[in-house]
């Protein structure tokens, strides 16, 4: 009777799906910028761990400078971290950030765009592990099971005012005072020291990581985020969300970055076979050497070799 081998489970790790989308909305032209990019990916039939960057970025200054500057940010956030994603995640993205905000400070000199800056939130995913950086409204959401929990803060008055007790988060909603931000890149020669803010995470299988511009905030709840989300791979997500923003009346231009942990189980080297349960290999090896001592006795015997 032999034993039925039990093989070990298979490690789980996590590969990341991500979508990005960017639409004019309810406005003539697009001062929005979003980036989904890959940074590493693992060994094929290994352990590893992918890299993202993802990002999404709102413009102001009207069209020559809202545009440009939510471009420059973007291109300089990708710029500034290299393909392979090595490196401090949150040191690298608060880099990145104080130089997009210098590239369009100059840029703003250079063309006399006055009032020109953006937004700016940014991603880097490693495996489960990502690490969030944002300065403006633009928001990061995650979506774990059935809920959704906003991971950044918005610098902007009403968010300072719901945060005293002044206002409830349904009448900052629909203040007048919404889009005054009290932080953006490009409208001061540096940033605040404790700029960008920065949020760690440790993502889950089928959590979702949801980055936007503030063009869904007025027309969307966080029930919309949920089940979009939940429901659709991040390329229909992205366009689901645009197209209910759109639907709804948005004002705004809007852009949307989605990203899915995915369970995987990788396939890794099975261990040799083991013995059969309960014979050493050492009593096999025994048993073994006797037997062929006293064949060769037997033959000595039958030879006349032994007196």
């Amino acid at each position: 009777m032999t034993d039925r081998q039990t093989l070990p489970a298979l490690p789980e790790t996590l590969a990341i799906a991500v979508a990005a989308a960017t639409d004019t909305g309810g406005r003539p032209s697009n001062e929005d910028a979003a980036l989904a990019i890959e940074l590493a990916a693992p060994d094929r039939g290994k352990a590893g761990s992918p890299a993202f960057l993802l990002a999404v970025a709102d413009g102001m200054g009207g069209h020559a400078g809202g545009e440009v500057a939510s471009r420059l940010a973007i291109e300089t956030i990708r710029d500034a971290v290299k393909p392979g994603g090595d490196g401090d995640a949150a040191l690298l993205l608060k880099q990145a950030f104080r130089r997009a905000n210098e590239v369009i400070v100059a840029e703003a000199a250079a063309t006399g765009a006055a009032g020109m800056g953006t937004t700016l939130t940014a991603a880097i995913l490693r495996g489960k592990y990502a690490t969030v950086a944002s300065v403006g409204d633009s928001r990061a959401y995650l979506l774990r099971g059935r809920g959704v929990t906003q991971v950044t803060k918005d610098h902007s008055l009403v968010a300072e005012q719901v945060a005293a007790g002044e206002l409830s988060r349904e009448e900052a909603r629909t203040s007048p005072q919404r889009n005054i931000l009290t932080h953006a890149l490009g409208t001061q020669p540096k940033l605040a020291r404790d700029l960008p803010a920065v949020f760690e995470l440790t993502l889950l299988p089928e959590d979702r990581l949801l980055l936007c511009t503030d063009g869904f905030h007025d027309v969307l709840e966080q029930r919309d985020y949920a089940e979009i989300l939940a429901a659709a791979a991040p390329e229909q997500s992205v366009e689901r969300l645009i197209g209910l923003a759109k639907e709804r009346g948005t004002t705004d231009n809007v852009s949307a970055v989605v990203a899915v942990a995915v369970p995987t189980r990788v396939p890794t080297a099975l261990p040799a076979p083991a013995p059969a349960r309960g014979v050493p290999v050492g009593a096999i090896a025994a048993a073994a050497i006797a037997a062929i001592l006293v064949l060769l006795l037997v033959a000595a015997l039958v030879l006349g070799v032994v007196p």
